[in-house]
């Protein structure tokens, strides 16, 4: 009875899964909305103003975000449940798979970020300790995705 129990537990994890569905949906509502103002603005200011190349950034980042929930909705979906339908690249076989491709868009996500930075960039040193900051994580997200699996 407690082996079914246990093996029948599998399925909470739909509760997460459903979970990330929702906020990535809601995430890419987010990503709309933003790209609907940062077009507005593009055509209100005739692309001469610089706040616009921010706002294009700032939308890139509400996409990684929702990417990386479905990302991870897929990926808990596939360990628990079931395999389903997806491109090879987006298969997941293992938590390090999941772990490894999350780290990869959080990279994406840092990087968004230090450009929206460095179009705002007002001190030098601080866009420097910044742009060190995100490359110490990066570098440390891409070995882990790298080596961390290995045996």
């Amino acid at each position: 009875m407690l082996k079914s129990l246990l093996e029948k537990s599998r399925y909470l994890v739909v509760i997460a899964v459903l979970s990330c569905l929702a906020a990535a949906l809601g995430a890419f509502g987010w990503g709309a909305l933003k790209t609907w103002h940062a077009v507005v603005f593009l055509l209100e200011s005739g692309g001469k103003d610089a706040l616009g190349a921010i706002k294009f950034i700032e939308l890139m980042d509400a996409f990684l975000i929702a990417t990386a929930l479905l990302i991870f909705a897929i990926g808990l979906y596939e360990l628990f449940v079931e395999e389903i339908a997806m491109p090879e690249w987006l298969a997941i076989h293992s938590l390090h798979d999941l772990k490894a491709k999350l780290a990869s868009v959080v990279v994406l996500v840092l990087a968004v970020n230090f450009l929206s930075h460095l179009v705002e960039w007002k001190d030098a040193r601080e866009t420097l300790e910044f742009g060190l900051a995100v490359s110490v994580v990066s570098v440390a997200l891409v070995a882990f995705g790298h080596f961390g699996g290995k045996d």
